[in-house]
């Protein structure tokens, strides 16, 4: 009787055991077990929004089509994308869509989007946990900062999908920086760091002031395409988070001498015009010649021109250099992290979301995301793909700027820790504090002081009357009472 009972006994351990090895109770396992709701018989149509243009809508409409006709035929998966417009346009639409306001378009089942405007969609239950979809192994052959950003609801939750990234790079017009450094003997080491791109760009505007007989018309060497990421990546070298996520619930440190030095090495420049932003974006004030040189995402690496129009009569070719973005002299190795993932919608129909899903897991396969990234400039999201040998193997002739960027971002990665704010409500409005903050009242200032160098003002006399302590601590306090509204601090 002993025996049969300890027989017993065993053989419930080792079914046990057996059970738990092959993980009865996991997520993964019931994940993988899950009965997929595709059928080609009955194909379904999903629908994606994204705000890609030029090379980079040409790329991914490329790959639609190629999924469309393979894999997508093979599950019954139809994908159909739309371009919505910019950042802006897109998730304005999505928001109607989801409200159902008078006009709204229907809600897609994907959408390309930044954390913060997937966490308005999740507060509104709209965003898929594509934990539900994926495996923990399918989740570990993505790059761990890019999935992390997905996980602003909670550790256990993904929210954004990544398919393609970007980070921002140091774009260089080679051509008249040559011209440059001859007549001056500048070098590039002068260039590698924030307080050498201040130093050399006044070098620059007074050496183009220099060669002409009029006073006070120098010419910028530098500009910026995104502000909130040099507050926010400027502040995070120095030592800082401008806002810092626990739980859900974020923190303001606005710290006044962290600000300072970022004001120090932008403000102060600007309004002396070593620094410009006439044109919509760098890339255009490049191709005017307002600039020489110019931080930007290396997702922009298509736009950077390449000639220099004066005017009608004066155009001639420029060749660029890109590099990994200056950082400040005594700051920590940190480089900004951007680029929209994609956010997969609720919808009733299952097999819809399912769908999506499957349709993101093959566009980024390790070979068609690189295809995807040489074309547009993106990044590859899988650590696999982001290896330079196996870049370097997928590039036939893509754009010469392309490849120069893609290698000094991949650099970039290697050498530094990439880093992006968490999700939190009121996220964007903060951020576009410290997008328009600063350089909006860099651009006045910089304007009253042309205005009174044309009425005869000297430019050092112009520019002492907004150079001051007080003007700083004016707009700083401004600043932080507009971020305080927006950031719960308790």
């Amino acid at each position: 009787m002993m025996k049969r009972v300890y027989k017993a006994a065993v053989c419930l351990m080792t079914a046990a055991i057996l059970c738990l090895t092959a993980g009865c109770s996991s997520a993964e396992e019931k994940t993988k077990e899950k009965e997929s709701l595709l059928d080609p018989k009955k194909p379904v149509s999903i629908e994606v929004w994204h705000y890609y243009n030029g090379a980079q809508q040409d790329a991914f409409n490329e790959l639609v089509a190629a999924f469309n006709e393979s894999r997508g035929k093979e599950l019954g998966i139809k994908v159909k994308a739309s371009s919505l417009g910019n950042v802006a346009d897109l998730e304005e639409n999505v928001l109607a869509s989801i409200d159902g306001k008078v006009g709204a378009k229907d809600i897609p089942n994907v959408f390309a989007a930044y954390a913060d405007t997937a966490y308005a969609v999740d507060q509104k239950g709209m965003a898929v946990d594509l934990m539900g979809y994926m495996t923990e192994d399918e989740i570990s052959e993505y790059m761990n900062s890019y999935i992390d950003e997905g996980k602003f609801s909670s550790e256990d939750t993904l929210k954004i999908f990544p398919i393609a990234k970007a980070t921002e790079v140091f774009m260089l017009n080679k051509t008249d920086w040559d011209k440059f450094a001859d007549a001056t003997g500048a070098s590039l080491e002068d260039i590698s760091t924030i307080e050498g791109i201040t130093a050399t760009s006044k070098a620059y505007y007074e050496w183009t002031d220099s060669i002409t007989d009029k006073p006070d018309d120098g010419i910028a060497f530098f500009g910026r395409d995104a502000m909130a990421n040099y507050f926010i990546i400027g502040a995070r070298q120095l030592g800082t988070e401008i806002f810092s996520v626990k739980d859900g619930k974020p923190a303001l440190n606005f710290d006044k001498d962290i600000v300072r030095m970022l004001w120090d090495n932008y403000y102060v420049p600007y309004i002396n015009g070593y620094f410009a932003s006439s044109g919509k974006f760098r890339s255009d004030d490049i191709k005017t010649g307002n600039i020489l040189a110019f931080v930007g995402s290396s997702a922009g690496a298509t736009f950077f021109p390449d000639q220099v129009t004066l005017d009608d009569e004066n155009t001639y070719p420029i060749e660029m250099q890109a590099f990994e973005c200056p950082r400040f002299e005594d700051g920590e190795k940190y480089s900004v992290q951007q680029g929209a993932g994609m956010v997969v919608m609720e919808k009733e129909d299952k097999a819809e979301i399912e769908a999506s899903v499957e349709f993101l897991k093959w566009f980024t396969d390790t070979d068609r995301n690189i295809k995807f990234a040489v074309t547009s400039g993106y990044l590859p999201v899988k650590k696999e793909a982001n290896d330079k040998e196996l870049i370097n193997k997928s590039i036939d002739s893509t754009d010469d700027s392309v490849i120069q960027v893609l290698d000094a971002s991949l650099t970039q990665i290697e050498e530094t820790t990439l880093y992006t704010t968490r999700a939190f409500e009121n996220g964007t409005d903060a951020r576009n504090v410290l997008e328009y903050s600063l350089s909006d009242k860099a651009s006045a200032d910089r304007e009253a002081v042309e205005t009174a160098i044309q009425g005869g003002v000297s430019r050092e006399e112009a520019v002492s009357k907004f150079d001051t302590d007080e003007n700083f601590e004016s707009w700083y306090e401004e600043t932080l009472a507009s971020l305080e509204k927006l950031v719960d601090n308790k």
